[in-house]
């Protein structure tokens, strides 16, 4: 069921989704979330498909935000506000309402957000584009618990991991840290296996791609061992190479498909390792609720090694090379050949 409300209210809205669900015969409200999503018209159509398909798993509220900018100086003195209610079919196993907002009010999109949560029921905002450099200062992101990023899609997308770890606050987190979980798991079931001490990593993956940068952190700040970045050709990340004192650890994803594990003293192993789709990245993001302090240590610790070692590096180096650093995270897993901290000893291999 599907109804259009013009120049309305978050009152009458409320009231469009009541009468939905009665005329739908589910009266009673089943959702465990809301789910907020801030966007702009180019990327609501595919945020909210990836939104309704996780609802599948996350039954909830989930309310698009359109800021509208108005070309015309007239309309840009004039709020309207026009909503777009669906339940039942029209909105996966939840409820759906679409906010465009138009004139004053896009500079109060809370105002008209916080009538429309589920009462005692946790808050989730979204941002699939455009996210802010603070979400958790952001009038709508102080009203979540989580707040989801995506720097992948920003346009320095390496640059702003930076940003991400300056204005961290717990519950913060970025779809380019989801997208590596499979690699993450795959990695540590790797050393599970094996009782040898890792000396050095190689990451190869994509150039200016976070989820390359964020990997490469995450080994740094476990494994406490220096961390080589390379660059293929993708698609995304390709492959990570450990070597340890009993021989080399291998994980080869040349096809965005399907990996190879390679262990010494073991026959390779095919293992499935495909890209996921944005629902997939955001339904596991709705699994948890709690703060993320795995991906809050390896981003700090990724930060603080480049504004340590990068900063004096950049300052005489050639025009070329100053260019290649233009994307900070890219050198962070590049630790100078010869540190000037004493290099800590190394660990154990350990699934962490």
């Amino acid at each position: 069921m599907k109804m259009d409300l013009t120049d309305t209210t978050a009152s009458k809205i409320n009231k469009a989704l009541v009468e939905g669900r009665r005329a739908i015969g589910t009266p009673a409200v089943g959702m465990v979330l809301t789910l907020v999503i801030v966007t702009d018209e180019e990327n609501a159509y595919d945020a909210l498909r990836a939104a309704n398909d996780a609802s599948r798993e996350h039954p909830s509220r989930t309310l698009v935000v359109i800021k509208r900018v108005s070309r015309s100086p007239r309309d840009r003195t004039s709020s309207r506000l026009d909503a777009e209610v669906r339940v039942g079919a029209e909105a996966g196993t939840g409820e759906t309402v679409v906010l465009r907002l138009y004139g004053e009010v896009v500079n109060h999109a809370d105002s008209v957000v916080l009538p429309l949560l589920l009462p005692d029921a946790p808050v989730v905002v979204w941002w699939p584009v455009n996210a802010p450099l603070d979400p958790a200062n952001d009038p709508l992101g102080a009203l979540a618990q989580r707040r989801v990023t995506d720097t992948y899609t920003a346009e320095a997308p390496v640059r702003e991991l930076s940003a991400r770890a300056d204005a961290y606050t717990p519950g913060d987190t970025d779809l380019s840290w989801t997208r590596i979980t499979p690699w993450r798991s795959m990695l540590a079931a790797a050393l599970d296996q094996v009782t040898c001490k890792v000396k050095a990593v190689e990451v190869e993956g994509e150039e200016f791609n976070p989820s390359c940068e964020l990997l490469a952190m995450w080994l740094a700040n476990r494994l406490d061992v220096p961390v080589k970045r390379s660059l293929s050709a993708g698609p995304g990340l390709t492959a990570v190479r450990m070597d340890t004192n009993c021989g080399p650890i291998v994980l080869d994803r040349a096809d965005g498909a399907l990996a190879t594990l390679s262990i010494e003293g073991q026959p390779d192993r095919a293992v499935a390792l495909k890209r996921r789709d944005t629902s997939e990245l955001i339904a596991e993001e709705l699994r948890r609720l709690d703060p993320d302090d795995t991906y809050a240590s390896a981003l700090r610790y990724g930060v603080d090694r480049l504004t340590s070692a990068a900063a004096p590096a950049s300052a005489g180096a050639p025009a070329a090379e100053r260019s290649a650093a233009k994307a900070p995270g890219q050198t962070v897993a590049k630790p100078a050949p010869k540190p000037t901290a004493p290099k800590a000893p190394e660990k154990k291999a350990a699934a962490k």
